[in-house]
């Protein structure tokens, strides 16, 4: 076990500690300037530096970026599973669903903005809708990937719609349900970042603001590192609580190693 995570996590690791050196030594060999490219080193030494700071707006991101993805993933699992037992009524919707992801995040923020105001419910709107999609459409993908011959013999078998969807539907879709939530959890953090560039006095994207202003270019380093960061660990924690309830998929995974 401990050798197979080495070996997948290893690579990764030297491929961006190789990174790292090359990005020191260019900076410190041509001398750049600070505002322009910042070391690593200057980096770390400013993350350490103004800890204080970034604690209080990192956390207000993340509480933003929790609710959001939250509500997004509730109205994105309710949508799915009430389209997909009416195949008249999500064909009609589902267009509604893509053409609602073609309108950019930037453009639709000040429309919420002044209909809901400067406090978080436009934020967290545009978050839930960032999140929204991915769900809906993987959910729905995964449980119209329901095996048709279990379906047909639990049916014979007088199983009621109900019992077919707890029973055999949401189980197979289950993996895709997933895959659907972490990717939305890695979108989030970004969202989150857009809905803080506007009417808000704290969260990683208006520290980014100030930095940017001030031309701190260590700082904006900072706060890329920490939204990256964010969302790693929003992905695995999804990953994590999959690998708990999905047994049969992990022992799979096992089997075929």
């Amino acid at each position: 076990m401990l050798r197979r995570k080495m070996v997948q996590v290893g690579p990764p690791l030297v491929a961006v500690l190789l990174l790292l050196i090359v990005w020191q030594v260019i900076v410190s060999v041509f001398d750049i300037e600070k505002w322009m490219l910042p070391s690593p080193s200057d980096i770390v030494r400013e993350a350490i530096n103004n800890w204080e700071s970034l604690l209080g707006h990192t956390w207000a991101t993340l509480k933003l970026t929790l609710v959001g993805f939250g509500i997004g993933s509730a109205i994105g699992l309710l949508v799915a599973m009430v389209l997909h037992p009416i195949p008249i009524i999500r064909r009609a919707v589902y267009p509604l669903i893509i053409i609602s992801q073609n309108v950019p995040t930037i453009a639709l923020l000040p429309l919420l903005m002044i209909w809901f105001g400067f406090g978080l419910l436009p934020k967290i709107i545009v978050i839930a809708l960032v999140c929204f999609f991915p769900i809906t459409i993987a959910t729905m993908d995964g449980l119209s990937r329901t095996d048709r011959m279990m379906l047909n013999y639990m049916r014979m078998a007088g199983a009621s719609r109900m019992q077919l969807f707890w029973k055999l539907e949401l189980p197979h879709a289950l993996p895709s349900m997933f895959s659907g939530l972490k990717i939305a959890a890695a979108y989030s953090v970004m969202s989150a970042l857009v809905a803080e560039w506007i009417g808000t006095d704290k969260g990683i994207g208006h520290y980014m603001l100030l930095q940017q202003a001030a031309y701190r270019t260590d700082r904006m380093f900072v706060a890329i590192v920490i939204v990256v960061l964010l969302g790693v660990i929003l992905f695995h924690a999804i990953q994590f609580i999959e690998r708990k309830l999905i047994h049969w998929q992990g022992q799979r995974s096992t089997d075929e190693e």
